[in-house]
C-alpha cells in the first residue's frame, strides 16, 4: 500500500509499504480522510519532537522513518479476535493515543499523560497517511449517523481545544483570550462559545484568519501590530483581563501577552507545541496568584466533541480548506502549509482514494 513517511526534518516521502496486519484485539481501517495537523508540520519544519530517533520508542518498538497522519476517518474492514464492539462496514474514526495501561497517570484513567505517551502517526505505530491502518479498538469511535467522513476528520482537533478548555476549568460566563487563529485557535474559539463564553478575544495579526476567527465566534480580533493587546483586553473586561488565556501560536509574543492579559488568578492554558524556549519571570505569578498550565492532546472528549459537532454547538464551518490525494501530500499539503499561502487555509484534508476527491 501507499503511506507517507517521515524520515527526517524537511524530508518525507510517498512510498510502497506492506499493509499492515491485524492483531488481537485491533481492528483494521481503510482510511477515508485524514487531516494534516499542526504536530506533523512541528515535525516536517523542526523534528525530531514526538518521533523516535536513534532510540526505538517503548510502545511501538521502532523509530524512524514512521508512517504520519493522525486525524483519522474510514471504514472497517477487517476485525481481530476479541474485538466485540464493533464490526466490519462501521464507520470509525482513531483516538491516536498509544499508552501502555500500566503506569500510574494509566491506571487513573488519564491516558494522554502516559510516561511512554506516543501518537499513532507519530511514534511508530503506523498512521492515517496511508490507504490502511490498524488501531485497538478501545481507541476506535464510531461515526454518529448525519455526520460526514470529512466531518469526522476534524474531531481529533475540536478535541484537542475541548481538552484544554477542560484543563482551564472554564464556567459559563467566562471570559477568554485566545493566541492565534490557526487550526487549533479557531477550533478553540468554538469550543468556547459552545461552553458559553461571555467573551471571547483573539490575537491574530491581520491576513484572512481574521475572518476565520471572527466566523468561528470571536467578539474581537486584535492585531498585536496595531495596539497593545494587553491594555486593549483590559479596556474590553473593565480593567480586569481575562479569566483565561489559550496559548495556540507557540511564539513568545503568544506566551507573554496570554499572561499579560490575566486577571489575578487568571489561567493560561498552554496547548502549542514549541520547538524553542523562552525566557520567563515567574514574579508575574507570584504577585498575582495567576496560573500557567499545560494540556496535552486529549482523554475522554471524543464522544463529547462528536455530539457536540453533529448536533451544531461545535459548526466547525470552512474548516476544511483544500482537499487532496495522497500522492500530493509533500507539495499540495505541507509545501501549501509552510509556503506563502499558509495563512489561507486552515485544515487541509488527505486521502488515498481518488473516487473521494
Amino acid at each position: 500500500m501507499k503511506a507517507a513517511l517521515w524520515y527526517k526534518k524537511n524530508d518525507v516521502r510517498v512510498e510502497e509499504i506492506e499493509e499492515p496486519k491485524v492483531v488481537k484485539g485491533s481492528v483494521k481501517i481503510k482510511v477515508k480522510w485524514c487531516g494534516i495537523c499542526g504536530s506533523d508540520l512541528h515535525e516536517y519544519l523542526g523534528g525530531p519532537i514526538f518521533i523516535p530517533v536513534g532510540q526505538p520508542h517503548p510502545l511501538s518498538g521502532t523509530t524512524a522513518p514512521v508512517v504520519l497522519g493522525h486525524e483519522i476517518s474510514g471504514e472497517v474492514v477487517e476485525i481481530g479476535e476479541g474485538v466485540s464492539n464493533l464490526k466490519i462496514g462501521d464507520r470509525v474514526i482513531v483516538e491516536p493515543i498509544v499508552a501502555c495501561g500500566k503506569c500510574p497517570a494509566c491506571l487513573e484513567g488519564k491516558y494522554n499523560l502516559c510516561s511512554s505517551l506516543g501518537f499513532h502517526g507519530l511514534c511508530g505505530s503506523g498512521g492515517g497517511f496511508a490507504d490502511y491502518t490498524v488501531f485497538p479498538q478501545e481507541f476506535i469511535h464510531k461515526i454518529p449517523e448525519g455526520m460526514s467522513y470529512e466531518q469526522a476528520a476534524l474531531v481529533e482537533p475540536m478535541a484537542v481545544a475541548l481538552h484544554s478548555i477542560r484543563v482551564a476549568n472554564f464556567k459559563i460566563g467566562d471570559t477568554a483570550l485566545v493566541l492565534g487563529s490557526g487550526p487549533i485557535g479557531l477550533a478553540t474559539i468554538e469550543c468556547l462559545k459552545a461552553a458559553g463564553a461571555k467573551l471571547v478575544i483573539v490575537l491574530q495579526r491581520k491576513s484572512i484568519r481574521q475572518e476565520y476567527a471572527k466566523r468561528a465566534g470571536a467578539d474581537f480580533v486584535l492585531d498585536p501590530n496595531e495596539v497593545d493587546i494587553a491594555s486593549e483586553v483590559k479596556k474590553l473586561t473593565n480593567g480586569v483581563g481575562v479569566d483565561a488565556a489559550f496559548e495556540t501560536t507557540g511564539a513568545k509574543i503568544g506566551f507573554d501577552t496570554g499572561v499579560n492579559s490575566l486577571k489575578f488568578e487568571g489561567t493560561m492554558v498552554v496547548t502549542s507545541i514549541w520547538e524553542d524556549g523562552l525566557n520567563f519571570n515567574p514574579n508575574v505569578l507570584v504577585f498575582t496568584e495567576k496560573k500557567i498550565v499545560g494540556t496535552l492532546a486529549y482523554r475522554h472528549e471524543f464522544e463529547a466533541t462528536m455530539a457536540q459537532m453533529n448536533d451544531g454547538r461545535i459548526k466547525a464551518d470552512g474548516y476544511i480548506t483544500k482537499k487532496i490525494h495522497l500522492d500530493d501530500i509533500v507539495k499540495e499539503g505541507f509545501g501549501t502549509l509552510t509556503g506563502p499561502d499558509k495563512k489561507k487555509h486552515v485544515k487541509i484534508l488527505v486521502t488515498p482514494d481518488k473516487s473521494l476527491l
